[in-house]
């Protein structure tokens, strides 16, 4: 491995995430995402002597990694193969294989989204538009569930196909690449990655923003592949209760999709139902559990930026769980 990818697999925001989940020594934290645990043998080392962690993750090849951590935080660390709505299922069995006669409070959790440097850097596992391998980008190929990509475009309908580049891609192209991508498997199937982006390039001139052709088509299959948005959604709320009072949330995303999710389940949880119009009944929503800790999302500095290319687009938003006495009164 070269110095640029040790770079790139260095865990994005490490020191603010330890700063804003504020660790202390009888805690439990999650890290749902655990990658290849440098977030999470930060949490590890901020808690230590007695502080336990659990990280999650559903790609197998990041659970395997996780060995070497494992045999050095035997007694503190639990690794779990899972995804982010099975968090409170996980979070059970944790408590179950619990020994020590403390209080388990979870006092921190964190998501870092999206796709990690190692899966990019994969060509078998079909993430990166750069590298030659199956169109398959499933973070669990485990599973016996799912379609890959290559699924995805022999089968949908160019109208279907459109449709997901738009909204999960944000392609403003959407309709111009369904209709290629169309075209072309009715030639030959489409089935590896450099097929695809190769395609992209010849048909559509230029770097829209400095960005290659292919990275929101790349984006959308992926999110579509592995259902992510709708598996943030869940995993948020059953994070959301999960937190002890005090407890903090930390998610850390790389687009304007997955921001946008977290910003309004933050910002859902966090208010104040709207008072009714005179004469109107008041509104049954119940009364804010999380207390915003920044209206803006925290970026890297620029020195993170520049050492990492992941960085660029990172953004962090952080919540704070509120006493019980906080959620009865305004």
């Amino acid at each position: 491995m070269n110095q640029t990818q040790e770079q790139s697999h260095q865990p994005v925001l490490l020191h603010e995430v330890v700063a804003a989940l504020c660790p202390v020594a009888t805690g439990c934290y999650i890290d749902a995402t655990f990658g290849r645990g440098g977030h999470t043998e930060a949490l590890l080392m901020a808690t230590a002597p007695f502080g336990q962690v659990l990280a999650m993750d559903r790609d197998p090849d990041a659970i395997a990694a996780g060995k070497a951590l494992l045999q050095k935080y035997p007694a503190r660390f639990k690794l779990m193969h899972g995804s982010f709505d099975q968090l409170t299922q996980c979070v059970q069995q944790w408590r179950l294989d619990w020994e020590r006669e403390i209080p388990f409070t979870v006092r921190g959790i964190l998501f870092d989204l999206g796709v990690s440097s190692p899966q990019i850097d994969c060509p078998e596992r079909g993430f990166s538009f750069l590298r030659d391998g199956p169109l398959d980008m499933r973070m669990d190929p485990s599973s016996k569930q799912g379609l890959r990509a290559m699924d995805l475009i022999r089968t949908m309908k160019e109208q279907e196909l459109a449709d997901v580049l738009f909204q999960f891609g944000e392609e403003r192209h959407a309709r111009r690449i369904a209709r290629i991508i169309v075209a072309e498997r009715a030639r030959q199937p489409l089935t590896t990655t450099r097929q695809l982006s190769a395609l992209l390039e010849r048909h559509l001139t230029g770097r829209s923003g400095g960005i290659h052709p292919a990275t929101r088509t790349f984006q959308a299959l992926r999110i579509v592949v592995n259902d992510e948005l709708a598996q943030l959604r869940r995993g948020l709320d059953q994070a959301i209760d999960l937190l002890a009072p005090g407890g903090r949330l930390a998610v850390i995303s790389f687009h304007s999709l997955e921001d946008r999710i977290v910003k309004q389940k933050l910002r859902a949880a966090s208010e104040w139902p709207q008072p009714p119009a005179p004469g109107l009944p008041r509104p049954s929503s119940p009364p804010p559990c999380m207390r915003l800790m920044a209206r803006k999302p925290l970026y890297p500095g620029d020195v993170e930026r520049q050492l990492n290319p992941r960085a660029r687009s990172a953004r962090m938003r952080l919540a704070e769980r509120l006493p019980a006495h906080a959620e009865t009164s305004p």
